[in-house]
């Protein structure tokens, strides 16, 4: 097993091997989905995140074993990039990876553990949570930092951005990071990064306002270009949706 620690971690690369090897039958369970499963250990005191990558299809095993890096390192190196930047994810502690000598196996990527009060999913199910539109503008500063270091967050969706409220104050830290992009990101593609978020039209009439604030652009123009591809991405995800539904009948 390949085990990277970062400049955060402290501790021995034996206690965190330790965790690794008994990630299937120790720890609470966070989230477990049909590719990846999170879980919540302890390590001398303080709570941390382990989260477990499968073992990918053919393809991507000889991929991710020669050419490409796994999902495991990008989320590592990802987290690093972002706080260098001053933005906000859980502190990266390791990564780790099982190869062969042809093929790679399973990956691991360990950070904190962070509390938090909410994701962006709640203001779009609960338009009465409290302050949710004081908190939707400040989430929308705190994607336009994002592009102003020039962060493409791809799979920016509202499970991906946990949220602290702290006495009127808001604070932002991504997660799930692996799939990033770093460049200067134009008019078009900031826009279409607001694309996942949300269906509802007066949400995101909420955030191109105050985007249009932050750029200096008239916030009809803003509007209409990040409602133009949050209804693109909606109609394809309606389609996906019905198709897998046909597939199942």
């Amino acid at each position: 097993m390949k085990l990277v620690l970062s400049e955060y971690c402290h501790e021995s690369k034996s206690h965190i091997e330790a965790l690794i090897s008994n990630f299937h039958k120790e720890g609470e369970i966070l989230s477990a989905g049909k590719r990846n499963s999170i879980k919540i250990f302890d390590l001398k005191g303080k709570k941390i995140n382990i989260k477990s990558f499968k073992i990918p299809n053919l393809i991507n095993t000889i991929t991710y074993r020669f050419f490409r890096k796994s999902k495991a390192e990008r989320s590592f190196v990802y987290a690093e990039t972002l706080l260098s930047k001053g933005i906000g994810t859980p502190s990266p502690i390791a990564f780790a990876e099982n190869t062969s000598a042809f093929a790679f196996r399973d990956s691991y990527y360990i950070s904190e553990h962070l509390d938090y009060d909410l994701t962006y999913r709640e203001l779009v199910t609960n338009p009465e949570y409290p302050d949710n539109e004081q908190i939707l503008r400040a989430f929308t500063r705190f994607t336009h930092k994002l592009h102003e270091e020039g962060v493409e967050f791809l799979d920016h969706s509202p499970g991906n951005t946990l949220i602290q409220l702290e006495n009127g104050n808001y604070k932002f830290f991504l997660v799930d990071l692996n799939r990033m992009n770093f460049r200067k990101l134009n008019f078009e593609k900031r826009m279409k990064n607001f694309s996942r978020l949300t269906p509802k039209k007066n949400m995101v009439e909420v955030m191109a306002d105050e985007y249009a604030k932050l750029i200096d652009r008239p916030k009809e123009e803003v509007f209409e270009k990040m409602w133009f591809f949050t209804h693109q991405f909606q109609k394809r995800y309606r389609r996906k949706h019905e198709f897998k539904k046909k597939l199942k009948l």
